[in-house]
């Protein structure tokens, strides 16, 4: 990457800006917001997709595949973190001498003549920063944004708004995050996870006192008051110049949740802040740590001025984002429900409102693993928390960008379980066969992982279709 890249918007509206990788999520996001500002905007993914059609549909300029040749003008480049080094665009950019920056960055140089809200954690991220724009939209401040994930109620992952405020996911996963120095940030927890980034849970807590640091003097951070690792976090703080606010279920927080009720299909609790009682929170989505999201971004949101009338409405409107817990649909009694889950202290709260929704039925899982250093790191935890399944359809890991290691499959869950409810297949179309024969109505199916175990809802909803028509 070019050291020392600082655009204002101004300069970035004068230059070609090429993307190699702008089919992912993050990449995509920022592009869209360029291309509604009137940026000149071209990209390249390896293969097509929904995400390519739409930004096509915007004025990109797209490529389909990695040529040397897709480059053509470009004056600046935004390269995905999954771009290796051998990449023939990255490549030909460095032979010209292009100026080139990371995701992260050129995300920094979209929020920073706003008023920005970064959106930290280990757990958690996508949603909150979705009930975040979702309740500052409520309240009329029309944010823009970029989230790892699409909002489904507009169907979008990122936006440009007419207001002040920006808000955007901030991932800890490579350290990136550093660059966006926010007016204020929520932490939603701390703990390890990336071990192929992070040697240790110390280095996680040193990237995150960084990006404390990094927050602009004056500014704010919002905090979960309840989890171990924030506390120890908070701990090593010196800053004097935040206003922290911490949020939770215990007396020790700010905003304050009690009076919890959980449904099969919603959550409701009572909001205080600092003893007040301020009203009513509603969700159309399930589980505690939906009500702590939501709640982090209830604190956030007031921070900044917003409604608390209009922004409770904003959240009771809020029906979650694609692939966190989501609604794939149901046939014969039988519900498919699609997360992302991909850590142990996800899976268990996934399953946990699993188990509420499915009531006396079962909670059947299909696990894929997300790469080989988080397999063996964490293959206690996972067999632990996967144990809270009625029984479980593990797939062989997804090696996202890493090599295998010697000795590490997802048997290393398997064999840790009780053999009882566990079954190791690595051959999808096995697992959909399996999964729809032993189906009864009343079940609940959740294919459950961050790689392409999500591409089956479609398949064992089609099957059970068949199989109860």
């Amino acid at each position: 990457m070019t050291s020392e890249l600082n655009y204002k918007l101004s300069d970035l509206a004068k230059l070609k800006i090429h993307f190699i990788g702008v089919g992912g999520a993050g990449m995509s996001g920022i592009a869209r917001i360029m291309l509604a500002k009137g940026f000149s905007v071209s990209g390249s993914d390896k293969s097509d997709s929904a995400m390519l059609t739409a930004l096509k549909a915007l004025g990109a300029k797209i490529y389909v595949g990695h040529s040397a040749g897709n480059l053509e003008d470009a004056q600046l480049v935004i390269v995905s973190s999954a771009i290796t080094e051998s990449n023939p665009e990255l490549v030909e950019a460095n032979k010209k001498g292009l100026p080139i920056a990371a995701r992260a960055v050129a995300l920094a140089w979209l929020m920073s003549e706003s008023t920005s809200v970064a959106v930290a954690g280990t757990h958690g991220k996508t949603t909150t920063t979705a009930m975040l724009t979702v309740a500052l939209q409520s309240a009329g401040l029309d944010p823009s944004f970029a989230i790892g994930g699409t909002i489904n109620t507009a169907g979008v992952n990122a936006h440009s708004g007419s207001g002040s405020i920006f808000v955007a996911e901030a991932d800890e996963s490579d350290g990136s995050f550093l660059a966006y120095k926010p007016t204020g940030a929520i932490i939603t927890n701390v703990e390890l996870d990336h071990v192929d980034h992070f040697a240790d849970e110390e280095a996680v807590f040193a990237v995150f006192e960084d990006f404390i640091s990094s927050i602009k003097e004056g500014g704010f951070l919002v905090a979960c008051g309840d989890d171990s690792g924030v506390k120890t976090l908070l701990a090593r703080i010196k800053r004097s110049d935040l206003k922290v606010y911490l949020y939770g279920k215990g007396s020790n927080n700010d905003f304050r949740i009690d009076q919890i009720n959980l449904a099969p299909n919603s959550s409701r609790a009572i909001i205080t802040v600092t003893g007040r009682k301020v009203g009513e929170l509603n969700l159309a989505v399930v589980g505690e740590h939906n009500l702590l999201n939501a709640l982090a971004a209830f604190a956030a949101a007031t921070a900044m001025g917003g409604s608390e009338e209009k922004l409770l409405s904003g959240l009771k409107a809020f029906t979650g984002t694609r692939r966190r817990f989501e609604l794939k649909g149901e046939v014969g009694g039988v519900k498919v429900i699609d997360d992302y889950g991909h850590h142990p202290t996800e899976i268990t709260v996934t399953l946990k409102a699993a188990r509420n929704l499915a009531g006396t039925g079962r909670v059947i899982v299909i696990f894929q693993p997300h790469r080989y250093s988080r397999t063996a790191a964490f293959a206690n935890q996972f067999a632990s928390s996967l144990e809270l399944a009625d029984f479980t359809y593990l797939l062989e890991v997804y090696a996202a960008s890493e090599k295998p290691i010697s000795g590490v499959s997802s048997l290393l869950i398997a064999r840790q379980m009780n053999s009882e409810q566990v079954k190791f297949e690595p051959s999808m179309l096995q697992v959909v066969s399996d999964v729809v024969g032993m189906a009864k109505s009343g079940d609940l199916i959740l294919t459950l992982g961050a790689g392409d175990v999500s591409s089956l809802g479609d398949p064992i909803l089609q099957a059970l279709a068949s199989r109860f028509a």
